[in-house]
């Protein structure tokens, strides 16, 4: 297979770029001849998250905007992609609600041009075997209260976000373009995911960072927010998946079946890193309490039994696992967290909260 991942420079992205190629090395069906990975570089990717592949000719990196139509069906034919993995988006709730702008072009135009191009290149080149997978997420839902059933894929659409408004529109551009024009099509909608190489704005990398400098935790309101945690290569194999043998047309829900409340999130991810370095004080020491934000969802929640059933997909990691792997992993790579924080972004960027989006 011949593999367009978009946004593949950043969090989730280049953690799957880097398990499409791990998986064709370890000999699976239909391997991946080659990825290529298309990224604007705004503030969320960076060529450090996948500066490993750069001698690895089964992967081509090119710097580019998925608004840009000429560009993408450039590289559909050049490649000759059998799949697009349409990851790239702006995501942080807080900026969407300071920037709508920004994430109605890269959310809703950029995947209407993204379509677009994939439906000429079919018309071109027949659609026998091709598919293009579309990464949403379950803030298109909206909120859950404590009793309410979890998320599942036909759990009505009702976001409260400029940018999960954006991701709603974008899912029903999908959905329409299947419809109409027979596009062989896939969407997914994951739960919050963490792990390696997430930007230091979202919260456990955030948070990491400042109990390893000795600074207050900030959490928003009382810290009861629920969201389901999960860990982003669990949601790699469940894409994969979804592209390899999921229904042409539908979509999957991937959750990592592990609800918590933001507060008990901070306090697992203290106690983590006080294993590790000696001298970490407290959470009860650390943890302040802000003014919540503007529309902050109350809980999410995912019933993966879909795709566990049709496609065999489960996750592997709990999240005392996935935490253990994701606090070893930012210990080990304070290089990389440094060229991150000193980039260009760094005054504007890590002083904002990030409490639990993805």
């Amino acid at each position: 297979m011949r593999i367009l991942v978009t946004g593949g420079a950043g969090f989730i992205g280049s953690n799957l770029v880097h398990h499409l190629l791990g998986e064709a090395s370890s000999g699976t069906e239909t391997p991946v001849e080659r990825v290529v990975t298309l990224d604007k570089f705004t503030y969320a990717g960076s060529r450090m998250n996948l500066a490993d592949l750069e001698s690895d000719p089964r992967h081509v990196l090119v710097e580019g905007d998925i608004c840009d139509t000429e560009l993408v069906g450039r590289l559909l034919r050049e490649h000759e992609i059998d799949a697009i993995m349409h990851l790239a988006a702006e995501s942080h709730v807080d900026r969407s609600i300071d920037n709508p702008e920004e994430f109605i072009m890269t959310n809703f135009v950029g995947t209407y041009r993204l379509l677009e191009a994939f439906r000429v290149y079919l018309l071109e080149h027949g659609g026998e075997n091709r598919v293009f997978l579309h990464v949403s997420t379950d803030e298109v839902f909206g909120s859950l209260g404590a009793d309410d059933p979890p998320f599942c894929e036909t759990t009505r659409y009702a976001p409260n976000s400029p940018y999960s408004a954006t991701k709603a529109g974008s899912d029903h551009l999908v959905r329409a373009y299947h419809h109409t024009y027979g596009l062989p099509v896939v969407t997914t909608h994951c739960s919050n995911n963490y792990g390696p190489y997430q930007f230091p704005e979202k919260l456990l990398p955030l948070m990491i960072g400042k109990v390893l400098k000795g600074e207050p935790l900030p959490i928003y309101g009382d810290g009861s927010q629920i969201r389901d945690w999960l860990y982003v290569e669990d949601h790699c194999r469940g894409l994969v998946s979804a592209m390899r043998h999921g229904k042409r047309g539908e979509c999957y829900v991937i959750g990592g079946k592990c609800e918590m409340r933001n507060i008990d999130v901070v306090r697992e991810l203290v106690e983590a890193v006080r294993e590790r370095v000696p001298g970490i004080r407290p959470a009860d020491e650390l943890i302040i309490h802000v003014q919540d934000r503007p529309g902050h969802d109350l809980r999410y929640a995912i019933d993966p039994s879909r795709i566990e059933t049709e496609l065999g997909w489960a996750p592997r990691e709990n999240f005392p696992s996935g935490l253990r792997r994701t606090v070893e992993w930012y210990l080990a790579n304070d290089e990389w967290v440094r060229h991150i924080e000193e980039g260009p972004y760094h005054g504007e960027r890590l002083g904002r909260l990030a409490q639990g989006d993805k």
